[in-house]
């Protein structure tokens, strides 16, 4: 899950050298989060579907998670 290929930068990671930034990967049965400072830290790991609960749930108005 770790493999270098498999993870991308968030397009809102900023200039510079992007460290600033989440990860991620997708694979076919879930999807994976991490912090770029900390690549061989922890991840989160989502099934497709609680992902997008998990990102509309960022992107809510009422969203307590900013």
């Amino acid at each position: 899950m770790s493999t270098r290929e498999n993870w991308r930068k968030s397009s809102y990671s900023g200039g510079g050298d992007g460290n600033a930034c989440v990860e991620i990967s997708t694979h076919p049965t879930y999807i994976a989060v991490r912090d770029s400072k900390t690549p061989l830290g922890a991840n989160l790991t989502f099934t497709s579907s609680t992902f997008t609960t998990f990102l509309e749930a960022l992107k809510s108005p009422h969203s307590t998670a900013r």
